[in-house]
């Protein structure tokens, strides 16, 4: 059955690419065949669509701004209510024109080359978030524009709108010359367009009417329209499709548009259209909305620090590229934008740079993919001169070794980035003690990542999915305090936090000296629990280990969960109460000091009671790993120490002098075969009391 069904969608390729292959030969004797055929595949000439569309075409003539310049033989049809006559004026204008000329690209020479991804598309087979889906026909020829996938997901309709799949069908065109890519992406936006109809004019969650969406298809669009616009392959009447439907993308955009990210993408959605079609009577408008509500969004969006409230490094990313578009696209219109618009672009490459980890992927945290940041540190360093950031992204083998660093704090944001230096197989870590976050949170407070020559070690859960089959059973873990290296007590894990920082923190949460770094903070609204708080320190002396120690207050007898999550590649074995990797190279020992009796258990892939042991590097994808529980029953306040020693091959004979623990913290003695003894003072909550003394 799959297999005809396959056959089918081919059938049908063939068939439209025919159609318009053939549509010369039918315009030619257009009258003299009588009525022209209005099947919305058949439809390729002006005559033709306005034919078949005359409210849909006269709805895109009022649309525009007939005294723009360019468009007086657009006008003068008009008025004599000649339609045909009137679009085939305005396509003229856009051929003769200069409009957006980064986008109008001369034409490829002819070949049968061919590009796997494009072809993939074209057998109408959609690869969204990691997801193959084959898109099925409605018995009226056009897509099912809301199928949502093999998995029944939402986010695959959604995301499969946003027309990302025929961008890459247009670049092997540019890359290949093949005609059947350009004869594919007109069938598509045809089909697509009339399907769409009518536009509703409110604010929609619609696999075709969401903003998000509306946006990419907009960018999309335009990269067409100007990229084929000396092209034979992209028919007069798709043309005018996308015309007739662009200001249905500006008028939602402008009016339905959100917050956050997501207002970065439909806002510079917005000032694309009004750029690369100025023409329209609301493009001016929507070019000055679109500048002052960017700038807004700028000031309430970034902190000063340069990173994005919603505290996601996959999303911090998302709004540093729409900032960045939008600017180019006010360069290009000469529209200035204040100095702090640059300065914050520069602060949130800045961010990128200091928190990548040895091997160039992003931090792992809140509802983020672990993904390359490489190539975005090297645009970033260009863009604004800057050699530091190179040779952080580098590991040193170009650019200028940083001023500052190697550990770098963001004090509205809460994190700590630790290293150990700037080569591939320094010593990483990332630990968060800032709000919730403006959007795409999870619970996890308190969270502690560790990387080390080469390898990640101690990884947070990741995201899975947002909504279908891998969310239904992974989306609760994904955000919950279980799925991080954190405490859960009395089985319970963290409520929501302060979503957004009114203020920075304070010195007294972070030092950086060269030789060590120490941060802390605190969590105590937990679900369904009184009268406990979970403090944690950390303290990360540079090149050799780390300290954690945890203090749990309360008022009576609690069970404590301490959590570790291991990379899925890591082998994980234990000896009593300490668990050790095993790999061959790349390796982290966790030692729990000081008298506390623990239970300690592996769970892998464990789906009841409850999930536990899984981990998701990116949307959609997902496996099972180890997670090292460590439990125990507490009748009163207590604290909990641990050493984490990170080695490559072979682990270093480590001893632990002396504990105390007093009041205000621990002093700790520790010896390092070969690298002599550390004393060190770890307070729960001050951090100019931090110290550190080898001998």
């Amino acid at each position: 059955m799959k297999y005809l069904k396959f056959r089918f969608h081919f059938l049908w390729l063939a068939l439209g690419c025919c159609l318009i292959q053939c549509s010369d030969e039918r315009n030619n004797s257009l009258y003299a065949n009588g009525p022209v055929d209005t099947t919305w595949a058949n439809i390729t000439s002006v005559e033709e669509v306005v034919q078949a569309y005359p409210d849909q075409m006269n709805k895109l003539l009022t649309a525009l701004n007939l005294d723009y310049p360019g468009l007086e033989l657009v006008k003068q049809a008009y008025q004599q209510q000649d339609i045909t006559n009137a679009c085939t004026a305005l396509l003229s204008y856009y051929i003769k024109g200069n409009n957006a000329p980064h986008l109008r690209v001369q034409q490829p020479t002819q070949s049968s080359n061919t590009i796997q991804s494009a072809e993939t598309t074209l057998s109408n087979v959609f690869i969204v978030q990691n997801v193959e889906g084959q898109v099925p026909y409605k018995e009226d020829g056009h897509r099912d524009w809301y199928y949502k996938g093999p998995n029944n997901d939402r986010e695959w309709a959604w995301l499969s709108n946003r027309h990302s799949q025929i961008n890459t069908v247009l670049s092997a065109y540019f890359e290949t010359g093949n005609p059947k890519y350009p004869e594919y992406i007109d069938l598509f936006l045809k089909d697509f367009i009339i399907a769409s109809w009518p536009y509703p004019g409110v604010k929609s969650s619609t696999s075709v009417w969401r903003g998000l969406e509306v946006a990419a298809r907009a960018k999309v669009w335009s990269r067409i329209f100007y990229g084929l616009v000396n092209s034979d392959y992209l028919s007069p009447a798709t043309r005018l499709l996308i015309l007739s439907s662009l200001p249905d993308h500006g008028h939602y955009n402008r009016n339905f548009h959100g917050g956050n990210n997501w207002l970065t993408m439909e806002i510079s959605a917005l000032a694309t259209v009004a750029t690369n079609f100025p023409e329209f009577k609301q493009s001016e408008n929507w070019l000055d909305y679109s500048i002052e509500t960017m700038i807004e969004s700028m000031k309430d969006q970034v902190y000063p620090d340069g990173v994005q409230t919603e505290l996601t490094s996959h999303y911090h990313n998302v709004s540093l590229r729409n900032f960045e578009l939008f600017k180019d696209i006010c360069d290009q219109a000469g529209k200035p934008l204040p100095d702090f618009y640059n300065q914050t672009l520069e602060d949130m490459y800045s961010y990128i740079a200091h928190a990548v980890r040895p091997d160039g992927n992003r931090i792992l945290n809140n509802d983020g993919d672990r993904g390359s940041d490489r190539e975005i540190i090297l645009t970033g360093a260009r863009k604004f001169n800057n050699p530091e950031w190179e040779f952080i992204v580098t590991n040193g083998s170009s650019g200028a070794k940083p001023a500052d660093g190697p550990s770098w704090f963001y004090p509205w944001a809460g994190h700590l980035i630790s290293r150990s230096g700037y080569d591939r197989n320094a010593h990483w870590s990332f630990f968060d003690i800032g709000p919730w976050g403006s959007g795409h949170q999870h619970n996890d407070k308190l969270h502690l990542s560790i990387s080390a020559y080469g390898r990640d070690l101690l990884v947070d859960a990741g995201r899975f999915a947002y909504t279908g089959e891998v969310a239904e059973k992974f989306r609760g873990y994904a955000r919950s305090t279980r799925g991080h290296n954190t405490l859960l007590i009395d089985g319970k894990g963290q409520k929501p936090g302060e979503r957004i920082a009114d203020q920075e923190l304070s010195s007294s949460h972070c030092k950086i000296t060269p030789e060590f770094d120490y941060a802390w903070s605190s969590f105590q609204d937990y679900i369904d629990l009184d009268n406990v708080k979970h403090h944690r320190s950390l303290m990360y002396v540079r090149g050799q280990f780390w300290v954690v120690v945890d203090k749990v207050e309360t008022d009576k007898p609690r069970n404590v969960e301490t959590l570790w999550h291991w990379h899925p590649q890591s082998e994980v074995q234990k000896e009593g109460s300490i668990v050790t990797t095993n790999n061959q190279n790349g390796n982290l020992r966790i030692l729990p000091l000081g008298n506390t009796h623990w239970d300690v258990i592996f769970i892998k892939g464990q789906e009841d009671p409850e999930i536990q042991g899984w981990y998701s590097e990116e949307y959609n994808k997902f496996e099972p790993n180890i997670a090292s529980v460590y439990s125990t029953v507490i009748n009163s306040t207590e604290t909990f120490v641990w050493l984490l020693v990170p080695f490559n091959s072979e682990m270093p004979e480590i001893n632990v002098d002396a504990l105390s623990v007093n009041h205000s913290g621990i002093n700790l003695k520790i010896t390092k075969e070969g690298n002599g003894t550390w004393d060190l003072t770890i307070p729960y909550a001050e951090s100019q009391a931090a110290s550190m003394v080898l001998r």
